[in-house]
């Protein structure tokens, strides 16, 4: 499997390591009141979907930068990945 990171190109998927769902970049405020139920769902509970998925991948043996690659769980195929920074500053992250 070939992912085409932003900055470095076409990579080979052995560079990279599975990190997960996507929205784990949608951390939960430990200071909001219901912090712990939020965390329960944050680190145990996930979805397998079948088809589009959005995962975090890590650039391990390359330039470690995180990525969210967008693939069809059912083919494998990529159709889009993007830097998780910018993904993170567009949904209003800051940190």
């Amino acid at each position: 499997m070939i992912i085409n990171h932003p900055l470095l190109g076409p990579r080979d998927a052995a560079e990279f390591v599975y990190l997960g769902d996507a929205s784990l970049i949608d951390r939960p405020d430990w200071e909001d009141p219901d912090a712990a139920e939020k965390y329960y769902e944050y680190l145990y509970l996930r979805d397998n979907p079948a088809g589009l998925h959005r995962e975090l991948w890590f650039h391990e043996q390359g330039d470690r930068s995180w990525l969210v690659v967008t693939r069809n769980t059912l083919t494998h195929e990529i159709t889009n990945v993007e830097l998780a920074r910018d993904v993170a500053k567009a949904q209003g992250r800051s940190r």
